[in-house]
C-alpha cells in the first residue's frame, strides 16, 4: 500500500423508528503501517464552519479507533464484545455516546484494505442505533469502489 491512498467510508444506521441512514465520504488521505497497526490520517471540513477537523484512524484485526481533533473532538474506541463509552465535543455541546462493537473484519490485500465495523450506538446511556462502518483504502490512481475488495468498481477515480 502506498502513502498516498485514496479512503471511502460508508456509515449506516439502522434505527427501528425512521428509515434507514447512510452516509459516505470519498477523500484522499494519507497511510502507513506501524507495528502491526494500520493509521489513516485525512482532514475532514463541515458545511457551514470555518476550520477543520484532522481524523486519525488506527485499526488491526480485533480493534478499530477513530481520533478526531479539531472542531470536532472525540476518541472513539471499537473493540469487539465490549462497550466503550466517551465524551464526543461538537461547537454545540458534548455529547457521551457509548459503542459497543459486535463484529470487526478487516480483508488486506497490497493496494487495497477493506474493514467493516457492525456496532450499537447509545447517547446519554440509551440504546440510538445499530450501525455499521465499511471502509475501503487503495492507492492512488487504481480504480475505486465502495463496495470493496473483489468488487467491480462502480465509479473509477483515476490519479485524483
Amino acid at each position: 500500500m502506498t502513502k498516498n491512498c485514496l479512503l471511502a467510508i460508508k456509515g449506516l444506521q439502522f434505527d427501528a423508528s425512521e428509515e434507514d441512514m447512510e452516509i459516505e465520504t470519498v477523500t484522499a488521505a494519507e497511510y502507513y503501517k506501524k507495528n502491526n497497526s494500520h493509521y489513516v490520517i485525512y482532514e475532514e471540513a463541515f458545511e457551514g464552519m470555518e476550520g477543520t477537523t484532522r481524523n486519525i484512524i488506527k485499526f488491526r484485526e480485533d480493534s478499530f479507533d477513530v481520533t478526531k481533533r479539531g472542531i470536532m473532538n472525540v476518541h472513539m474506541v471499537f473493540e469487539e464484545n465490549k462497550k466503550n463509552m466517551t465524551n464526543y465535543s461538537t461547537p454545540f455541546g458534548d455529547i457521551l455516546i457509548g459503542i459497543d462493537a459486535r463484529k470487526i473484519s478487516m480483508q488486506e490485500s497490497s493496494r487495497k484494505i477493506q474493514v467493516n465495523v457492525d456496532y450499537a450506538l447509545e447517547v446519554n446511556y440509551e440504546h440510538l442505533a445499530d450501525c455499521r462502518i465499511t471502509m475501503n483504502i487503495q492507492a492512488k490512481g487504481e480504480e475505486f469502489s465502495l463496495l470493496g475488495i473483489g468488487q467491480p468498481p462502480q465509479m473509477p477515480i483515476n490519479g485524483a
